[in-house]
């Protein structure tokens, strides 16, 4: 029961991110996706009984706060009415050769890089499902836009294009998800979450800007605040994630702190001595303390 309740929360999720893309530009729906971050924060520490600690606490605030300057300031994208229009985008000079590139670069890294230092560096994996997984939002986007003309009584399944986005649309996600769970294997989930999601939401940004000139009439205000709130999650979500095991007791201090906390204990401890009560010499901090009581 409980897997089949996963398993429609996770698939409405994903509905409702595919029908997002159809209402809203993609450089404003992709950094959102840091709020799943939060909520699976938050709800893994009410329910699961998971220390939340005051780093994740700060990086909960940051991914609020930085998708509230994104929603503020995002760009508007240009509007695509049909699949003719978005045919005509898609043989754009600009955007060929970004997909292009794109390609060209994962397989260098697939078969030439990956092979050799994929176990390494995070980057070579998240790079590849990153860069393709830019080209499945494109791909998404045209298809809103198709069921849009569906809908309306088009016939849409008639027009190759349909078919070629659907088919793009399942080997990226396809070639996506093979590569993050490599880098999740190899790797921790501390470090590829806020890698990935950088350089995703980055690619995401690029591939919709030059496929639907988001950023073309937008004034230089709201181009700052959308890339100061895109940098605030992406600093939130490396607080929740990169530094949340990390621990803050006096033993992860560095030494010359350890020593001056040593220092500041026997101070402490010395008055105490002259009524009596001996300390060994060469014991410092902790041992002296633990010697100092033990003669009660």
């Amino acid at each position: 029961m409980i897997i089949i309740i996963i398993t429609f929360t996770v698939g409405a999720g994903e509905v409702a991110n595919f029908a997002a893309y159809a209402f809203a530009p993609a450089t404003l729906v992709t950094p959102l996706g840091a709020l799943s971050v939060l909520v699976s924060a938050v709800f893994s520490s009410y329910f699961l009984q998971e220390v939340l600690p005051l780093a994740g606490m700060a990086g909960c605030v940051l991914c609020v706060l930085g998708c509230s300057v994104m929603v503020l300031h995002a760009p508007q994208d240009e509007v695509v009415a049909s699949l003719s229009d978005m045919e005509e985008k898609l043989k754009d000079p600009g955007f060929l050769t970004y997909a292009v590139g794109v390609v060209v670069i994962s397989l260098i890294l697939s078969l030439v890089v990956g092979p050799r230092y994929g176990h390494k560096n995070v980057l070579v994996y998240t790079v590849i499902c990153s860069g393709i997984g830019s080209l499945s939002v494109a791909c998404v986007k045209g298809l809103d836009i198709a069921i849009k003309e569906l809908v309306r009584g088009q016939a849409v399944l008639m027009d190759p294009l349909f078919w070629l986005l659907l088919l793009c649309l399942v080997v990226c996600v396809s070639v996506q998800i093979n590569y993050l769970n490599k880098a999740l294997d190899i790797f921790n989930t501390s470090i590829v979450t806020p890698v990935y999601y950088v350089l995703f939401t980055t690619a995401v940004m690029t591939c919709s800007a030059l496929l639907f000139r988001e950023w073309h009439q937008l004034p230089p205000e709201s181009v700052a605040g959308t890339l100061s709130g895109f940098l605030t999650i992406g600093l939130g979500i490396f607080l929740l994630h990169a530094i949340k095991d990390i621990s803050l007791s006096p033993d992860s201090l560095p030494p010359f702190l350890r020593r001056q906390q040593e220092t500041s204990g026997l101070q402490l401890l010395l008055p105490c001595t002259k009524r009596g009560r001996k300390i060994n010499p060469g014991t410092t901090g902790q041992s002296a303390q633990r010697q100092y009581w033990g003669n009660f």
